[in-house]
C-alpha cells in the first residue's frame, strides 16, 4: 500500500441517490477523495459500484446529491462537463475502443480532438502513454490484433493521455483471465504508486489489500463500512463483510 496522502480534498461526493424505476441504485453515497489517493469499492455485483462511478463523471445523471473537483461542482455544469470530463478518466470493463484505428490512433484521437493538440504532438504524447504501459511495440496494431490484456492497458493510456486529475476504473479485469489480469493489475500498482489519484470498482482482493490507502464496502445502494486494508481485512465491523471477504479467503 503506498503512502497515506495528507494532500488536500481534490473529489467530493455528496449525497449520491439514483433510482431506475422502483429500483433505489444508490441511497445516499457520500465520500471525499483526497489528491494521491487511491480508494477501491468492494461488495457483491449489483449494489451500485459501478452506477456510482458513472455518476462521479456524469456518464449517468444522479437524481440528487453533488459532485465536487476542485471545488468546482461537476453535477449541473452544462455545456462545462467536457471540461471536466477530460480531468476525470474512466477505464470502462469492456475496454471501449475504436476497432477501426491503430493503438496509437485510439490514444491521440481525443488529443487532437478535445484538446486541440497537434498531430506531431499528439501522436508524441500517445506513445509515450503507450510506452508507460508497456505497449509501444504495438502502437500500429488495431485493437482486435491485441490480448484483452493489452486492449485494457491500451484504455489505460488512452485515460492517461488527458492527464486526468482523477482515473475512475470500473472493473477493469472481470473480463480477463488470471494472467492477463496480472499484468493490467501491474499498471494500476504502478500509478498508483506514482501518486495517480484513483477509484477502483473491482472483485480483485489481493490489489485491494496492497495498494488502496482506503476500502469501501458497497451493499445495497449505500457503503456500510469503509477502513484501511489492515482494518477491513483483519477486523471488519460488519458482519456482511466478514462474510464476503470470507469468500475471497476460502478460495
Amino acid at each position: 500500500m503506498h503512502k497515506m496522502t495528507d494532500g488536500e480534498i481534490i473529489l467530493r461526493v455528496e449525497d449520491i441517490h439514483k433510482c431506475y424505476g422502483d429500483i433505489e441504485v444508490l441511497k445516499g453515497v457520500s465520500f471525499d477523495v483526497r489528491r494521491g489517493e487511491t480508494k477501491v469499492f468492494i461488495g457483491p455485483s449489483g449494489t451500485g459500484k459501478s452506477t456510482l462511478l458513472r455518476c462521479i463523471n456524469q456518464l449517468t445523471i444522479p437524481d440528487s446529491g453533488c459532485i465536487w473537483l476542485n471545488n468546482e461542482e461537476v453535477t449541473h455544469s452544462g455545456p462545462r462537463i467536457n471540461q471536466f470530463r477530460q480531468k476525470i478518466g474512466m477505464v470502462f470493463q469492456n475496454f471501449n475502443l475504436f476497432d477501426h484505428l491503430t493503438a496509437v490512433a485510439n490514444v491521440e484521437i481525443a488529443l487532437i480532438r478535445v484538446k486541440g493538440m497537434s498531430k506531431a504532438d499528439a501522436r508524441k504524447k500517445a506513445l509515450e502513454e503507450l510506452q508507460q504501459v508497456g505497449l509501444l511495440d504495438k502502437a500500429n496494431a488495431y485493437p482486435a490484433e491485441l490480448s484483452g490484456g493489452q486492449a485494457q492497458r491500451l484504455s489505460i493510456a488512452r485515460a492517461l493521455a488527458m492527464d486526468p486529475e482523477v482515473i475512475l476504473f470500473d472493473e477493469p479485469t472481470s473480463s480477463l483471465d488470471p494472467e492477463l489480469t496480472r499484468e493490467v493489475l501491474e499498471v494500476m500498482k504502478r500509478l498508483a504508486r506514482a501518486g495517480m489519484t484513483m477509484l477502483v470498482v473491482t472483485h480483485e482482493m489481493g490489489f485491494a489489500l496492497s495498494v488502496a490507502n482506503e476500502i469501501l464496502f458497497m451493499e445495497h445502494g449505500t457503503i456500510v463500512e469503509k477502513g484501511s486494508p489492515a482494518d477491513i481485512q483483519t477486523s471488519p465491523a460488519f458482519a456482511r463483510t466478514r462474510m464476503f471477504l470470507g469468500t475471497f479467503q476460502d478460495d
